[in-house]
């Protein structure tokens, strides 16, 4: 079983992986309210990401090229920002969320353990304000988004990710 060390590398490589690639492309979406939840977003994984780090002792993040991959694409796909959004609120955050739950379960660490606490609750939080950004908007109803859309999913799935991101890789 991974130790303490290794699951938190791993949850901070996830968190820092999102912070990079929100912060990165907020900018350049089209939709305002969007830009503003990703951006908040961005800011809010990225708390998280430092206080890992911090935990870790100022270990470095390293890339998570699939997670990358799978925001990447959800902006290249939609540069309103709303499949993006979907991506971490119905795709990745969901399995983040377990990951989260299931490094609590196993870490000894107390300083560890209090940093996944706070994760989860930015995750909890980051959907939540999501939703709340998504329900003033109109749905999508366009086929060629939705199946983008499910793209995202089976690209986690494919790669075996089907229920979390894992606590190590």
């Amino acid at each position: 079983m991974a130790g303490d060390r290794e699951i938190a590398q791993h949850l901070l490589d996830c968190f820092d992986s999102i912070y990079r690639v929100l912060g990165e492309r907020a900018p350049t979406l089209t939709t305002d309210a969007y830009v503003v939840r990703v951006h908040e977003m961005s800011g809010a994984f990225g708390g998280v990401a430092l206080e890992l780090r911090g935990a870790l002792g100022d270990a470095a993040p390293r890339p998570f090229p699939l997670l990358t991959a799978v925001l990447d694409h959800a902006v290249a796909n939609d540069e309103s920002g709303a499949m993006v959004l979907f991506a971490l609120a119905m795709v990745v955050g969901p399995r983040l969320l377990v990951s989260v739950y299931d490094a609590g379960q196993v870490v000894g660490d107390a300083t560890l353990s209090a940093a996944l606490d706070r994760a989860a609750e930015v995750v909890v939080a980051q959907t939540v304000a999501t939703g709340e950004c998504a329900r003033n908007q109109a749905p999508i109803e366009d086929a060629s988004w939705q199946l983008a859309a499910r793209d995202l999913t089976e690209t986690l799935e494919a790669a075996g990710y089907g229920e979390s991101l894992g606590i190590t890789r």
